[in-house]
């Protein structure tokens, strides 16, 4: 078993999803009776933050939502995972199939972190064909505190038996490398136009392909 792993977050980097979230967060606000657009929703601040996060500042926002925001964030996975299975069009970022094979051929270890629910997780990875790649998942429903805290990337490298400061992760946003580095870890970030002006400044490198990245 290697010493060293990756870890990467998911949506923005394996997957360019983050107009699929914007489109099911703003429909899961209109289901609940509150006529909303994208632009009331303030949604590039959420980029990389948990459906916890989001629904509850919308719940504060907007009364007339109730007060429970795992039923908001229950309508918003339905609406995503219709689209994930429906969409045909769909495929992992560009780079990412050839990035994993060559990490698995040096023996790295893989995992990913992730501020989504284990379902959209093992639905992205199962649609891509590259679940067999992962030693170790962590979902952001599986701990307290979502990015920028490091809950998510610590509990990979538990589940991946590797040392955090053996661990190099692979980001998109800004409150993912914090919570890459507040975990001790190495952060590669990527930019993805898609994930709007994110505050990349922190990560040990920044690239714009994924080949740049040399093992």
């Amino acid at each position: 078993m290697s010493d060293k792993a990756f870890i990467f977050d998911m949506d923005g980097v394996i997957i360019d999803s983050e107009h699929i979230h914007a489109v099911t967060k703003v429909q899961a606000v209109r289901s609940f009776g509150v006529d909303v657009s994208e632009a009331d929703l303030d949604l590039r601040s959420y980029v990389g933050r948990s459906a916890k996060s989001f629904f509850s500042d919308m719940i504060a926002k907007y009364p007339e939502l109730g007060d429970d925001w795992e039923v908001l964030a229950k309508r918003k996975h339905e609406l995503y995972q219709r689209i994930l299975r429906e969409d045909a069009g769909l495929k992992p970022i560009a780079g990412i199939p050839e990035l994993l094979a060559r990490l698995k051929a040096k023996g790295y270890r893989i995992g990913l972190g992730s501020s989504s629910v284990m379902a959209n997780i093992q639905l992205v990875l199962n649609r891509f064909g590259i679940m067999d790649y992962f030693d170790a998942i962590a979902a952001g429903s599986e701990v307290e505190h979502a990015k920028p805290e490091p809950d998510v990337y610590l509990l990979a490298a538990r589940r991946l038996g590797v040392a955090t400061e053996n661990c190099t992760v692979i980001e998109d946003a800004g409150a993912g490398v914090m919570a890459a580095k507040a975990a001790g870890m190495r952060c590669i970030a990527i930019r993805n136009p898609n994930s709007g002006a994110q505050d990349l400044s922190r990560a040990d490198m920044i690239i714009d392909s994924y080949e740049e990245i040399v093992l």
